[in-house]
């Protein structure tokens, strides 16, 4: 496997976050978050920023887990790596959240982070599967 392989591997893994996280945000999460959040919302997206987020998130879910699991690994190994990588990351922005803005939820924080895990362990293991075609 080289810099190719990752590249593209990357560019696969893109669209199958959106895929899933879409689904989240779009008709899962946004009333939930409009009625807890909805004094703390902005009215406009800053997309320079999600966009930003995105794709450095996107390589952080590569890097701790699907590479490991496509080096010896099992669709297993990437599921929990993932979801791991989903619970640490998303229990830091939530739990930071909590400690420094007044009045962040916990049913919030907890959603979220439950969130964080089911998101990171589906893309983990969705794209070690891809990982294996492409490497074929």
């Amino acid at each position: 496997m080289n810099i190719s392989f990752y590249l593209k591997l990357y560019l696969f893994t893109i669209p199958i976050f959106f895929a899933i996280d879409m689904v989240w945000l779009v008709y899962a999460a946004r009333g939930f978050y409009k009625n807890n959040l909805g004094h703390l919302l902005s009215p406009a997206v800053n997309w320079p920023a999600a966009g930003a987020f995105y794709l450095i998130f996107i390589a952080g879910i590569l890097i701790f887990a699907v590479v490991p699991s496509l080096k010896g690994g099992s669709l297993g190994r990437a599921a929990l790596w993932g979801g791991m990588f989903g619970f640490f990351t998303y229990a830091t922005y939530d739990l930071t959240n909590m400690a420094t803005l007044r009045n962040w939820p916990l049913k919030v924080a907890a959603a979220d982070i439950l969130w964080g895990v089911v998101l990171c362990s589906s893309v983990a293991t969705i794209s070690t599967l891809v990982g294996r075609w492409l490497a074929r």
